[in-house]
């Protein structure tokens, strides 16, 4: 079975204009009237080009979609495919999972409106266990990753991992460096060469346990989170995965601080490899 189963101000006038109305008697009442300001002109929020990947789409009225995008320079948005779901629509193919996409779009409010999306390729196809691996991927992007917020290099990672993933190098490897590069580009990783207990580098032959919020400690007897070893913690920032006892250690590890990040939110995708490959 292992080869089956992505948020006005108005400005008082500077100037006036002075209205004369003539009221009964010698004298004459000035009133000060605002000018009527011209208006300025919006800000272009058009963006053309922007090298990205379908996360996940769904219905929006009869004929479009709502796509969740994962840019490499606006990180992850919202974009609404107007008549994608047209049967000759030049959408209807082009947005597909997994396929790198040049996307152009406009608007500043939370879902923008898709433009253009042309397919640029350079990808081979995801199949049987590896496409589903990439819904893992792209289910951990739509949840841990927030709106509006760049992540560059973590795009970067994400194409690396699919192209890993098409040329069938190790799942369970594969998985375990983009879900560690994701939490670290998010800003939740803790660093695993040091104790916070200790403050003394991590020591490959000691046991540990690694709060999600701090980072490795020496593990207790009452300690109920999962424990690994110095060497695997330390194998793991190096991205070396190649003991056998650092994979199954990752593997704990990393499912346990994917779900305090996750705040208890399933992985649907996540499940299903549990289940069918014991990744």
């Amino acid at each position: 079975m292992n080869a089956i189963i992505a948020d006005a101000e108005q400005a008082l006038p500077e100037d006036a204009a002075v209205l004369i109305s003539v009221a009964p008697g010698p004298a004459a009442t000035a009133a000060v009237v605002p000018k009527r300001r011209a208006r300025i002109p919006e800000k272009d929020t058009r963006v053309t080009a922007q090298p990205g990947f379908v996360l996940h789409s769904y219905p929006h009225r009869e004929t479009s979609l709502i796509i969740d995008v994962f840019t490499r320079d606006y990180g992850r948005i919202a974009l609404v495919a107007k008549g994608a779901k047209r049967p000759m629509s030049k959408l209807r193919g082009v947005l597909q999972t997994f396929q790198p996409l040049s996307l152009s779009w406009s608007g500043k409010s939370e879902i923008r409106t898709l433009i253009a999306a042309e397919w640029v390729g350079g990808l081979l196809p995801l199949e049987k266990s590896a496409l589903l691996c990439g819904f893992y991927l792209n289910e951990l992007l739509v949840k841990l990753v927030a709106r509006d917020d760049p992540h560059v290099a973590l795009f970067n990672h994400y194409v690396t991992t699919l192209n890993q993933l098409a040329h069938l190098e190790p799942a369970p490897i594969v998985l375990r460096q983009f879900e560690r590069a994701l939490l670290k580009q998010t800003g939740v990783a803790g660093d695993f060469t040091r104790c916070t207990s200790s403050r003394q580098p991590v020591d490959p032959a000691e046991s540990y346990v690694v709060d999600p919020e701090r980072g490795p400690r020496v593990a207790r007897a009452a300690d109920s989170w999962p424990r690994v070893s110095g060497k695997t913690l330390l194998d793991m920032e190096q991205e070396d995965y190649s003991d056998v006892a650092t994979q199954a250690q990752s593997k704990v590890l990393m499912r346990f601080l994917l779900a305090h990040h996750l705040g208890g939110a399933p992985l649907n995708t996540r499940q299903i490899l549990i289940d069918l490959m014991q990744l």
